[in-house]
């Protein structure tokens, strides 16, 4: 649990909080030089000198309801577009860019959940005021179950060093699992329901989530006739006093998604190019994706995923990576003698399937990549990140990837991609 402190034992923890909230505001601006490409597709990063801006202001609120129970709203406004309309990279360089984009500003509720705590006995914890989080005291040892609108990555998949967009790592495959096809909108958000139950040292979770109608879409198919679900398990440890996490996580998707090799034998009878739409049926998809995380001490984190999902079957919500394999480093600024600042440096490995590689091979278009034609190569990504605490709520950020072989293409790039974030709350 975030913003966590076991109570002192013999004095009174303090009141539950009734009601709180918080915002944000970040603004993140990337751009990246012209770089060789001998041809380009639909779902091309642009070869020419490029950049691309997003905005997005959030209002967090809270409310108590009952013992246990609280209900929680956020409305956002967003504007701007990722590079190439966010296309091109598996693993796309901005987690602050959607699949969407608008050059003026538009409204969302991302979301709007009911959370109910269970108290099981164990210490007592004070969890800190925060977005989406009121100030109270529960029980190390509890139910939690969340319902409502929100992210799946908001409970599942999570990580201290790299998982927030706002304030550590930019890349997608870098915050989240790559091969974690979760659930999802075109903004990554969905409806559902999960529970988790935490104990001394470990927590089970579990959840039921709603597919899009098709795959990568804006709209989400309400009535859960295609749906995933999610299971995850997390074990706490500590290594000479330095708490780390180990997390397991399983996951199925069933809906209605195309084979990519039925989708290329379509195209071989038919003389055209191959497009998974066209190949559609009932099918499971599933996944796995471990996580760890370990503090080497106060000022210095290491964090890994490793993930893989069925390549047989087209991506349905996040991205295509069929496996991935992340690992870095984070630096708190207490080592140079400026708390208020961090680094971040990260390397990760995607790939495809080989009924995949045909398929792109092909012409065929996926949810972020398709060049129209295919060398393939392991996509590889280098990241690192500095921000710049201005003060206690605002901070600079300067990140800088450098991408071989986007979109699983030998034939184009590499690229570099430098990025500006500035980042306010309260």
């Amino acid at each position: 649990m975030e913003g966590a402190k076991v109570a002192v034992e013999g004095e009174t923890p303090p009141a539950d909080q009734r009601w709180n909230i918080h915002g944000q505001a970040t603004w993140v601006d990337q751009y990246h030089p012209t770089f060789n490409a001998p041809y380009s597709g639909t779902n091309s990063l642009t070869p020419h000198s490029n950049s691309a801006e997003t905005f997005d202001a959030t209002l967090y609120l809270g409310v108590k309801l009952w013992d246990g129970g609280e209900a929680y709203f956020n409305p956002e406004i967003d504007q701007g577009f990722g590079l190439s309309n966010t296309l091109g990279l598996a693993g796309f360089s901005s987690a602050e860019a959607y699949k969407v984009g608008n050059n003026n500003p538009y409204y969302r509720t991302p979301r709007a959940f009911i959370r109910q705590t269970f108290n099981l006995g164990g210490d007592l914890i004070e969890l800190e005021d925060q977005a989406n989080q009121l100030a109270k005291t529960i029980t190390s040892n509890n139910v939690i179950i969340t319902a409502g609108k929100f992210s799946v990555v908001d409970i599942f998949d999570t990580n201290t060093y790299a998982h927030d967009p706002k304030g550590d790592f930019l890349n997608w495959a870098g915050v989240d699992a790559g091969a974690f096809d979760y659930a999802a909108d075109s903004w990554g958000y969905t409806y559902g329901g999960a529970i988790e139950w935490n104990q001394d040292w470990w927590t089970l979770r579990a959840g039921y989530f709603d597919l899009s109608i098709v795959p990568n879409s804006e709209n989400i198919d309400i009535g859960f006739k295609q749906y995933e679900l999610v299971t995850e398990l997390e074990e706490r440890h500590e290594i000479d006093g330095h708490k780390g996490k180990f997390k397991i996580l399983g996951f199925v998707n069933r809906g209605n998604m195309g084979s990519y090799s039925n989708a290329v034998a379509l195209a071989q009878q038919t003389g055209t190019t191959p497009d998974t739409s066209l190949v559609r049926r009932m099918a499971w998809r599933p996944g796995i994706a471990l996580n760890f995380e370990q503090e080497i001490n106060p000022s210095v984190g290491l964090f890994a995923r490793a993930s893989q999902n069925n390549g047989a079957q087209e991506a349905y919500e996040f991205t295509d990576i069929n496996q991935s394999v992340t690992a870095g480093l984070s630096f708190k600024g207490d080592l140079w003698n400026r708390p208020m600042d961090s680094i971040g440096v990260q390397g990760i490995v995607n790939g495809i399937s080989k009924e995949a590689q045909q398929y792109f091979a092909m012409g065929g278009l996926g949810v972020l990549v398709g060049d129209g034609a295919l060398t393939y190569g392991l996509e590889r990504i280098s990241e690192v990140y500095y921000n710049l605490g201005v003060a206690k709520h605002l901070a600079f950020g300067f990140d800088y990837q450098h991408v071989v072989n986007p979109a699983y293409n030998a034939a184009r790039g590499p690229v570099n991609i430098f990025g500006i974030r500035v980042h306010a709350d309260f």
